[in-house]
């Protein structure tokens, strides 16, 4: 269930990136007040974009087995700390103001560890002392829409609505071994889920200097709460600086999902935050 206290983390983890996103909102007048204009005269004209950004990735949260079947964490037990992955986005600008969008965000990591405390998942159970492998496959795809609301010289302001098809996998796994003089056979629990989830929300893009397309920033929040079976946010916030037409330079902050899953008898559940720095290349053309 999605909880007060669920409530109250997601608004403080958005705070810091939200800002950004805000500020898009709040130029919305002068984006208004800018008058249509020709399409010639947009800072922000292209027909496909593709960025490609490095994502210093950081992952937290509860990997759930189906109902009575145990749980591990993955900074508590497993300690997977960061890793480095990439996002990618394709957008082809079909009209003016219409676009069709495609993101991929890949996590497929494993982690060896030793187990600190007795673990039960999928009905294995890992004891204090073993050495164990941890994976962890969350891939997330990406197939969405977006109506600018408004387009102007210096930037837009837009709704995104896309579904999001998740991957997901969780692995542990031991081998045979003597620990403390006691011996251990080798132990392997799983569980697996592919969800596609509806998201919306809205997509910015604002260029900072009245007569130059230098320097800009970008802001996005999409979201969705699921009832019983779970909810998802996710935020994208960059700062960038445009070298020429074609090629750009951007950095910032993503949340690159908040996503919980409940867990039933036939279905196992998740809590999932990645979060962390972005930096890379955007081309246009």
């Amino acid at each position: 269930m999605f909880t007060s206290t669920h409530w109250k983390r997601t608004c403080r983890s958005m705070r810091p990136w939200g800002l950004l996103l805000a500020g898009l909102i709040l130029a919305a007048p002068q984006l208004h007040g800018q008058g249509a204009g020709a399409e010639h005269e947009d800072f922000d004209a292209y027909r496909v974009r593709i960025d490609t950004l490095w994502f210093d990735a950081r992952p937290s949260g509860t990997f759930r087995g189906t109902t009575g079947n145990g749980s591990f964490d993955l900074q508590r037990d497993v300690q997977f700390y960061s890793y480095t992955s990439f996002t990618g986005t394709a957008d082809w600008r079909i009209t003016r103001k219409n676009h069709v969008l495609f993101g991929f965000i890949p996590f497929d990591r494993t982690k060896q560890f030793v187990v600190n405390r007795p673990i039960t998942f999928q009905g294995q159970t890992y004891n204090v002392g073993l050495s164990a492998s941890a994976r962890l496959k969350t891939n997330a795809y990406a197939l969405g829409y977006q109506y600018d609301i408004l387009r102007r010289r210096r930037g837009s302001l837009g709704i995104r609505a896309q579904i999001d098809l998740f991957d997901i996998e969780g692995v542990l796994s031991s081998a045979a071994q003597i620990t403390n003089g006691t011996q251990h056979v080798s132990e392997r629990s799983q569980g697996s889920l592919r969800a596609s989830l509806p998201v919306a929300g809205p997509s910015g893009r604002f260029y900072l200097i009245p007569n130059s397309s230098r320097l800009f920033v970008t802001g996005q929040l999409l979201g969705m709460y699921f009832f019983g079976y779970g909810n998802f946010l996710s935020t994208f916030d960059t700062v960038g600086f445009t070298v020429n037409k074609h090629f750009s330079i951007r950095g910032g902050y993503q949340l690159a999902q908040r996503l919980t899953i409940n867990n039933k008898p036939s279905r196992i559940g998740l809590d999932l935050v990645q979060k962390g720095p972005v930096g890379g290349l955007e081309f246009s053309f």
